[in-house]
C-alpha cells in the first residue's frame, strides 16, 4: 500500500503523544511545555465550524496560559489561505522538516555494520539515556517526557548500541502502526559519530521491521540536517513531502 500524507500524519500522531492534548473544533491543542515542536502544537485533522480567527484567537490565549509560544504545523493538507493568516499575524517560520519513506518489500536483510540490542519496550534505562544523548536539563521536561514514551499505545522497538563499558552511547526507536514503521530518536554520542552507529540503528530497526511484515518506513529529518539526510538516503528513503511550523512569540 503506497502511504498518503494523510496516513503518514496520522501515523505520526500515533507515535508521539503529547503531555496533554485538547480537542477544539477538529483542531489538536498539544501541550509539552515546549519539549519540541510536534508535542508544543495545533494540527488540524478535521474541519471548522468556528470562524477561523476566533480559533487562532482561542489557541494563543490557551498557549499563552501555558507559558509557550503560539505554534501551527503547517503541512500540505491544509487550505492554502490558512498560513497567510499567520503571516498577517506575525507568525515565523521555524523547523521546516522533511518526511521520507522507504518501500520494505525490496529491502534485504543484512547484518549491520555494529551489533545493536532491540528491545519491545521502552524502559527508563533508554530514556535515561535519551536525556544524556540530547544534554536535557529541564526539570520540568525529564518529569513529562517518560509519561510520553510509555503513552506511545504502538508496538515499539527500542535500539541501543553500548561501548566496553556498558554505557549506551546511541539509541533510535521503531514504532509499528498498521504495516509501517516511523524511526525515530536517532541519537548518537558525538565521541562515537563517524563510526556507523547511525546506520546500524537504522538497518536493525528495518531488518525486524521487515520480519515482522511491515511494508514501508517512514521517518523525519529537519531540513539542513545533511549527515542525517545522507544516511538516510543511502538507506533507499526518498523524500515524500515536507512541513514547517509557524510560530508567535509569546511578546
Amino acid at each position: 500500500m503506497k502511504p498518503t500524507i494523510k496516513m503518514i500524519e496520522d501515523l505520526s500522531l500515533n507515535a508521539w503523544p503529547s503531555h496533554q492534548i485538547q480537542l477544539y473544533d477538529g483542531w489538536l491543542l498539544r501541550f509539552s511545555y515546549f519539549y519540541t515542536h510536534r508535542t508544543n502544537c495545533v494540527e488540524q485533522i478535521g474541519p471548522s465550524s468556528i470562524p477561523i480567527e476566533e480559533k487562532i484567537n482561542f489557541c494563543e490565549d490557551a498557549y499563552h496560559r501555558w507559558g509557550t509560544p503560539s505554534i501551527f504545523k503547517i503541512t500540505p493538507l491544509l487550505p492554502d489561505d490558512f498560513e497567510k493568516r499567520l503571516i498577517d499575524r506575525r507568525y515565523a517560520v521555524q523547523h521546516v522538516t522533511e518526511v521520507m519513506t522507504l518501500d520494505l518489500a525490496p529491502w534485504q536483510i543484512t547484518m549491520p555494520p555494529v551489533s545493536v540490542r532491540l528491545e519491545r519496550t521502552i524502559n527508563d534505562r533508554w530514556i535515561q539515556s535519551l536525556f544524556a544523548l540530547k544534554s536535557t536539563t529541564s526539570a520540568i521536561h525529564r518529569q513529562i517526557v517518560p509519561s510520553m514514551y510509555h503513552a506511545i499505545p504502538k508496538d515499539t522497538l527500542a535500539a541501543s548500541i553500548t561501548n566496553s563499558d556498558g554505557q549506551i552511547v546511541a539509541i533510535g526507536l521503531g514504532i509499528l502502526d498498521r504495516s509501517y514503521m516511523g524511526i525515530y530518536a536517532i541519537h548518537v554520542h558525538p565521541h562515537y559519530r563517524g563510526r556507523q552507529y547511525a546506520r546500524s540503528i537504522c538497518t536493525s530497526l528495518l531488518n525486524r521491521g521487515k520480519e515482522l511484515g511491515m511494508t514501508g518506513a517512514y521517518l523525519q529529518v529537519v531540513e539542513g540536517n545533511t549527515p542525517a539526510k545522507r544516511l538516510y538516503l543511502s538507506l533507499g528513503f526518498e523524500d515524500f513531502y515536507s512541513y514547517h511550523f509557524r510560530v508567535k512569540e509569546l511578546f
